[in-house]
């Protein structure tokens, strides 16, 4: 049966040419010769054949072999994943050698073994395979994260606000720094988070998301570092921590002031040492990674509080970028409304619909205390619950959240908890240690209600 490759043969030598040929067409499924090396632009379909042998000397009375290695880079240059095999009569160790340097795979004697020649042409073969097959996965490796950072759409808006950060988002984005970015929920952390990766000096590379706040403490080793197969019960494969994988790109821990304080001190010595250890490995693998942080919480005052480590603070905190909050954009609220309502009214199909000043001046008026994800949501409910392709005032019903006290006549128990948890963060300026303990309930309990809850 014949293999599926294609194999060019360059030789002056018209009995070369004939002879193998004849050697090579019951192997593989095309076999063409070529007497004179300036054809090698004019062989159809080139770049599809996987091996090429090439002769080293095309005039008479030369030997230096100087010809083959002309066309070798050329054919380098033209079908750089094709492999090239060397002959001639005149060999020596250096020329061998040379050879190799210059790209060939392998170096053939004239005259040659049937069996010898036919091992190293079928070695070539299987390794242009290889390397086809390696540059297509380096093609959809770099395309597919191209695909994950370029998911996100821009930052909108025009307030003084918003102008001031991006300023600083952008002078920090071409370093390596640490940067820390604060600020309420729903204000789009993660969407600056992922503006600096995009400007970054890392931005061929990938970005990786890690919710720091959702990782078990019996998980964060090997969720964050990877782990060895047996390294416990259930870690049935080796497997790739998320550091690993941000190589060379940019790792954003989200909730960082949610990370337990015995966490930390792990975190840490990655971050100083810039090397991990897979659970259950004593092998050291170094990490170059750019490191993004977030949170809502105020990690001074954690320091303080003895709740955050005041090293890992400013390991974290090269660079501090604190987000406005909506209601100090006021200018950008429309804009962003509007961004959308075009995106609900698209996925939804109802085309048409605007937003008319007495609905635009009702927007202005909120206070947001969820932010931007506030707004967001309040437009696809709208969107959905819209009829005839109108939008009306009444379809923007807005919770006016209290923060001194509230009538719980009529509220269902969710309502009531939700509005309690908004007080709470409220008094301890959003201090989640500080609320946890104030309702009786553990931190990450605290998180798991407010994304419940949308707050």
């Amino acid at each position: 049966m014949k293999l599926l490759g294609k194999i060019l043969i360059i030789d002056d030598n018209k009995g070369i040419l004939s002879a193998l040929e004849l050697l090579l067409q019951d192997v593989y499924k095309t076999v063409t010769t070529l007497q004179n090396p300036n054809g090698i632009t004019s062989v159809k379909d080139l770049k599809t054949y996987d091996v090429v042998l090439l002769d080293m000397n095309f005039s008479s009375r030369v030997n230096t072999g100087n010809e083959g290695f002309f066309w070798l880079r050329k054919l380098k240059d033209i079908i750089p994943d094709t492999s090239v095999i060397m002959m001639t009569a005149f060999g020596d160790v250096e020329l061998a050698v040379n050879t190799l340097k210059e790209g060939a795979v392998d170096f053939v004697l004239k005259p040659w073994d049937n069996e010898k020649i036919l091992a190293t042409i079928h070695s070539a073969f299987q390794l242009g395979k290889s390397q086809k097959k390696l540059r297509l996965l380096e093609q959809n490796e770099k395309h597919l994260k191209q695909l994950i950072n370029d998911t996100q759409h821009d930052i909108i808006g025009n307030s003084p606000a918003l102008k001031s950060v991006l300023n600083i988002t952008k002078k920090v984005a071409k370093t390596k720094a640490s940067v820390l970015i604060t600020g309420e929920n729903g204000t789009g952390k993660e969407l600056f988070a992922k503006a600096i990766h995009r400007q970054s000096l890392q931005n061929q590379e990938i970005l990786i998301n890690v919710d720091v706040s959702a990782l078990t403490e019996s998980l964060f080793e090997s969720e964050l570092f990877g782990h060895v197969k047996g390294a416990f019960t259930d870690a049935k494969n080796d497997r790739i921590g998320k550091f690993e994988i941000a190589h060379k790109g940019t790792i954003f821990l989200d909730e960082i002031g949610n990370l337990p304080l015995q966490l930390q001190a792990k975190l840490l010595k990655v971050i100083q040492e810039k090397q991990i250890v897979r659970v259950g490995s004593n092998k050291v693998i170094p990490i170059d990674v750019r490191l993004i942080c977030a949170t809502n919480c105020n990690l001074y005052k954690m320091v303080e509080e003895g709740t955050f480590r005041e090293d890992l603070l400013y390991r974290i905190n090269t660079i501090h970028i604190e987000i406005p909050p909506l209601r100090e954009r006021a200018n950008d609220v429309i804009e962003i409304a509007d961004y959308f309502l075009n995106k609900y009214a698209h996925k939804y199909d109802k085309k048409g619909l605007k937003l008319h000043a007495p609905i635009k001046k009702k927007l202005l008026k909120h206070h947001w205390p969820g932010n931007i994800r506030e707004l967001q949501h309040t437009i696809e409910r709208c969107v959905i619950l819209s009829e005839n392709n109108e939008l009306t005032v009444n379809d923007f019903m807005l919770n006016h959240h209290k923060t001194k006290s509230f009538n719980t006549v009529d509220m269902t128990i969710d309502e009531m908890e939700k509005n309690m948890i908004i007080n709470a963060l409220k008094k301890h300026n959003g201090n989640f240690s500080s609320t946890a303990e104030q309702l009786g309930i553990t931190r990450q309990t605290l998180y798991n209600k407010t994304k419940r809850f949308k707050i």
